[in-house]
């Protein structure tokens, strides 16, 4: 893992691009997925969600329908968007 750290922007939709070296070096593709945590004071934490979790999104859609009330999404939401993925021949949650 190398210990220099990275400077990347922010755009005006809030999207980052992790750069192209990490992206490698953790074998981070088009479609991964991960865990936005706000740290408190210090920014954000992304953790990758594991490959075996992405392949039985049940998994996933649990926790957010779950946690939904404490983080201000309505479940009715996840649902709608739960569909659209399904009808994608190659679909994110990436809507939520």
């Amino acid at each position: 893992m190398k210990k220099y750290p990275k400077i990347v922007q922010c755009d005006r939709r809030g999207q980052i691009v992790i750069p192209k070296d990490i992206r490698q070096e953790l074998d981070i593709e088009e479609g991964s997925a991960f865990w936005m945590f706000s740290i408190t004071d210090e920014g954000i934490l992304l953790k990758r969600v594991a490959d075996e979790e992405l392949a039985d999104h049940s998994v996933v859609i649990k926790k957010l329908k779950d946690k939904s009330d404490k983080i201000g999404m309505s479940k009715i939401k996840i649902d709608d968007t739960v569909e659209q993925y399904k009808r994608k021949p190659k679909g994110r949650l990436e809507e939520i």
